[in-house]
């Protein structure tokens, strides 16, 4: 280093410079000068600019190195979201398909009950029919029974004396209460 602060300061002593400053005419300039100028921007500055270069050579790769496992793990999420959503589309395609089957066979459950309910309402309805017919006759029965006893006993009543009376209606309620009790 002193030798290049010496060349420097000995430029001043040349009686052919005249005075110490920067010649701008670019064909008159010394290559000389030029060589120990670079030399020393070379030497001095060659460690700072490859210090800043490995620097940002350091930065550079590391930014590559984490990208390129970002995109790995982007890479991996991805495949992870794609299984996923086959997986979740065969659910909703299975879903869909068992949506339908389970409509189907409600309508079919809900057919067959209906079918049935109507069977059983026919069924009911046809025993209270014939439950209504039986009452019906009954009644009629009754009815053509107490006419026809009225009938006789108004024949009796007519024909008959007083103990010949009380002797048939003796007789009559007793066959009636035996009457009763085998219709109830």
């Amino acid at each position: 280093m002193k030798n290049v602060t010496d060349s420097f300061l000995s430029l001043g002593y040349w009686s052919s410079a005249g005075s110490f400053g920067f010649n701008t005419d670019i064909l008159a300039t010394n290559p000389i000068n030029l060589s120990v100028v670079f030399g020393v921007l070379i030497f001095f500055g060659k460690g700072v600019l490859n210090d800043l270069l490995d620097n940002r050579k350091q930065r550079i790769l590391k930014t590559i190195q984490n990208s390129e496992e970002l995109r790995g793990g982007a890479i991996e999420q991805l495949e992870k979201a794609r299984a996923r959503l086959r997986k979740v589309e065969m659910e909703a395609e299975q879903f869909r398909v068992n949506g339908y089957s389970d409509i189907e066979r409600e309508k079919l459950n809900l057919i067959n009950s209906t079918y049935k309910t109507l069977e059983k309402l026919e069924i009911y309805k046809n025993e209270t029919i014939h439950f209504e017919q039986q009452r019906a006759i009954n009644q009629v029965r009754q009815r053509v029974f107490q006419q026809a006893l009225q009938g006789a006993l108004g024949t009796l009543n007519s024909s008959l004396n007083n103990e010949l009376h009380l002797r048939t209606i003796n007789a009559n309620i007793g066959m009636f209460g035996t009457l009763k009790e085998i219709t109830d």
